[in-house]
């Protein structure tokens, strides 16, 4: 887990995978890389994105980049998610549930990567139909994506917060 401070802002960054890509042209194989990156302020604020490059740490720069272009909020209630939601991409579905104080971040290597990066410190996770990072990655964005905080639902429905 590395923290830097850009911009008057601790970003947390980690690489879900790596990937060695080889292109064969006449004199035979050329090598590239692609990364799947997660960034992340650990205050509700999380990223992800795929830097490709003919060098690693190039690769990775690349994908730090973008995600930190493409990060979403995501409503944190004590340490946890309001509710229990099914993120969904491609093939990946993944389950996320929210859980009590104490319980930690039970979740796989990718899925583990989002939710430490966006702050969650208690929560349930299970990866259903595919474990490939790319999609996994993915559908664990969307769910925390789809997650709403009780003002923003009580705001679409007319309502104040107590009367939900």
């Amino acid at each position: 887990m590395l923290k830097k401070e850009t911009d008057e802002n601790l970003y947390i960054d980690k690489v879900v995978h790596i990937s060695r890509v080889a292109k064969v042209h006449k004199g035979g194989r050329r090598f590239s890389f692609s990364a799947i990156v997660v960034v992340g302020d650990g205050q509700g604020s999380v990223g992800t994105a795929l830097g490709k490059a003919h060098e690693v740490p190039e690769a990775i720069r690349k994908g730090m980049e973008k995600a930190k272009k493409n990060m979403i909020s995501v409503p944190i209630v004590d340490g946890t998610i309001p509710y229990e939601v099914i993120g969904k991409f491609g093939a990946g579905r993944v389950l996320l549930k929210p859980a009590g104080r104490g319980s930690g971040v039970i979740a796989g290597g990718a899925v583990r990567a989002v939710l430490e990066a966006a702050g969650i410190e208690n929560i349930l996770t299970k990866c259903l139909g595919t474990n490939n990072p790319h999609n996994v990655v993915k559908a664990a964005i969307q769910g925390l994506q789809s997650l709403q905080s009780r003002e923003s639902a009580a705001a679409k429905r007319g309502l104040s917060v107590e009367e939900m």
